[in-house]
């Protein structure tokens, strides 16, 4: 089975001394040094926390850590849960993010001030009491001895990208998990509850995530409401199928024109476009490639180029599409806008550019106004990247 996606962590506090329901949440106070790499039991170590008072059914007292739109997703519905006073899921919420350069702060902040609830920085939590803890998209190992978290598919697409990885491979599949993990280690444990949807046609990462965060959430409300339930019916992940979604640099969006075919290309889009435009190289500049289409008219290429000797990464002008084919491995590619300067569409690129060197260039030299593969150095890679981080996990 393909890909079952980005999910959430639930890192839930060290075990209680043997409720009588079962239920392994306790409740206790809150050192940030525990947080920050010491996993104690409740009541051991330097005596920072106090002897847990497990509860064995809700309303819940949930820490929530998060940073983004992912995230949000899920504290929005541990807010809603609050707010329903019938039926009281959630009894009190905190939340934990990590420091941002905006001073609007992320996602989750955002909504955690507009909510009026109660915000730390970490490796700042607070001081209070909690019976669990909810981890999505948040990047910090946690040191509790049990966590659960809901994040994709597992075992398939470990690692901080699962969503983009799941667009880029093509999968059909995906889905959520709720786990419960290991302390200071990510998607390694039992599986407490899993979903599985279907990837929808030609849809985005962003759209993807979407759809996920929002499964993710309802799934997040079903468990804590069943906890001691949920805990019980826990199954062992498989030993196969494990699978890595490494961190998202800039030199992924480089189209490799001899290497990727039409499809690839279109898949890489779609997984990575919302964050960074693909990129190649035109007469020794960037172009950042904007609004990549599927095309169905190799021919026209093919009676156009006759006689020439059509290398990876040609163009040609289409004046009907108003796109410029680009051949790569095994078909044509349709671009429709590009960045060179200043956004420019297909027509404005091949006026101000193309038709002007093909008049001052014979055709033998077809070959030197191509798309080439953009090799970004290391060095230059680290100047401008950020790694991608894209959504992570919610843990409890």
């Amino acid at each position: 089975m393909r890909a079952l996606l980005p999910a959430w962590r639930l890192p839930i506090p060290a075990r209680a001394p043997a409720p009588p329901c079962g239920l392994c949440c306790a409740s206790r106070r809150r050192p940030a040094h525990q947080w920050r790499g010491r996993a104690s039991s409740p009541g051991g170590g330097d005596g920072a926390a106090v002897q847990p008072r497990a509860r064995e059914r809700p309303p819940w007292r949930v820490l929530f850590f998060g940073t983004d739109d992912f995230a949000r997703e899920a504290l929005r519905a541990l807010s809603a849960a609050r707010e329903n006073k019938g039926d009281q899921i959630v009894e009190n919420l905190e939340v934990v993010t990590v420091p941002s350069p905006s001073p609007k702060g992320l996602q989750v902040k955002s909504y955690a001030l507009q909510a009026q609830l109660p915000v730390y920085e970490w490796p700042d939590v607070g001081s209070g009491e909690f019976d669990v803890g909810v981890v999505a998209s948040f990047g910090r190992l946690l040191s509790e001895e049990l966590i659960l978290k809901f994040p994709y598919y597992l075992p398939r697409w470990r690692g901080p990208a699962p969503i983009v990885h799941t667009v880029l491979h093509g999968d059909t599949v995906t889905g959520v998990t709720i786990m419960q993990i290991k302390p200071k280690r990510f998607d390694v444990g039992p599986i407490i509850k899993q979903e599985t949807v279907p990837v929808p046609p030609q849809c985005t990462a962003k759209e993807l995530e979407t759809v996920l965060s929002r499964l993710g959430a309802n799934m997040l409300i079903s468990v804590l409401r069943n906890l001691p339930d949920s805990l019980k019916n826990e199954r062992q992940q498989p030993a196969e199928g494990v699978t890595y979604a490494p961190k998202i640099s800039v030199a992924l969006s480089c189209v490799k024109w001899e290497e990727q075919t039409p499809e690839e290309i279109l898949r890489l889009q779609r997984a990575i476009g919302s964050m960074i435009p693909l990129q190649t190289l035109w007469m020794g500049s960037t172009i950042k490639l904007l609004d990549l289409v599927e095309t169905h008219s190799p021919g026209l290429a093919d009676q156009k180029l006759m006689g020439q000797s059509i290398l990876p990464g040609t163009i040609i002008y289409h004046k009907q599409s108003q796109a410029l084919l680009v051949c790569c491995k095994g078909g044509w590619i349709g671009v429709r806008s590009v960045i060179f300067k200043k956004k420019l569409t297909a027509a404005d690129f091949y006026n101000g550019y193309l038709h002007l060197w093909f008049q001052q260039n014979s055709q033998a030299q077809l070959k030197e106004c191509r798309f080439q593969t953009l090799n970004l150095t290391k060095k230059k890679c680290r100047k401008k990247s950020k790694l991608l981080l894209c959504n992570s996990a919610l843990s409890i």
